[in-house]
């Protein structure tokens, strides 16, 4: 049997998008371009560094796929501001840990749907198939930028008026002042994915860029399923750090 034969090379082109990504980056490292800032155009890089456009983009997208970058529609390229600092375990809400940080948190609710359980659900939740379900899909962003798309599902018979109630806000507080629902315990699943589809476009990013997926059952006092959630993190606005005690 042959042995396959490697068709990458280190041409020319090769070597000018990667010079230009490390020229980038270089500044960024530096401080001259700082988080926030807006890069040259991609006609101004084209001009200042004697390339083609495409050369030009595959080094934005190297960069932009490595977290250093982003875009923003109709606007440019800008550098990434740091990202928001998450633990997953603790019971405190999106608002509260970002405003905490000292940044600017927002929420959008895009969608809200009352639902009958399908299976899945059905055995989620413990309910019997067709009880009433809410379902939620919010953006959240951080500094006027979109970090997050989630869809959460909410028992009805516990939260029977939820959706009638202002979900740009904290659900987290809701829950608590409006139906008497504390958290008692997080089951939590990570994993990388691509974004793609309508978290993607949610999220303003390129379709197959690389992103957080989690997933959350939260359970009350009484171990009942009141939520459960699934969220899509871009992969450059967050750090999961997590504390652990050990008793």
């Amino acid at each position: 049997m042959e042995n396959a034969v490697d068709t990458r090379t280190d041409g020319p082109e090769n070597r000018q998008y990667l010079g230009l990504r490390d020229g980038i980056s270089a500044r960024i490292s530096a401080g001259d371009l700082k988080p926030g800032d807006k890069l040259p155009s991609e006609r101004q890089l084209q001009s200042e560094f004697g390339l083609a456009r495409g050369t030009i983009r595959e080094a934005l997208f190297l960069l932009e796929a490595e977290g250093a970058i982003f875009r923003r529609d109709r606007s440019g390229w800008y550098v990434s501001p740091p990202p928001v600092v998450y633990d997953p375990t603790r019971w405190e809400g999106f608002m509260s840990y970002v405003e905490a940080q000292g940044r600017v948190p927002a929420t959008h609710t895009i969608r809200t749907e009352t639902l009958p359980a399908d299976p899945l659900l059905s055995e989620v939740f413990s309910r019997p198939l067709g009880a009433p379900l809410h379902h939620i899909r919010r953006l959240r962003s951080v500094d006027g930028r979109a970090v997050l798309v989630e869809k959460l599902i909410v028992d009805a018979a516990i939260t029977p008026d939820l959706l009638d109630f202002d979900l740009n806000t904290s659900l987290t507080a809701i829950l608590k002042r409006k139906f008497g629902i504390t958290v008692a315990r997080n089951q939590i699943s990570m994993q990388p994915c691509a974004l793609t589809g309508n978290e993607a476009v949610d999220l303003k990013q390129k379709s197959g860029l690389p992103g957080l997926a989690l997933q959350r059952v939260s359970y009350d006092g009484h171990g009942r399923v009141v939520e459960y959630d699934h969220e899509y993190w871009r992969h450059d606005a967050v750090q999961i750090n997590v504390d652990l005690r050990v008793r």
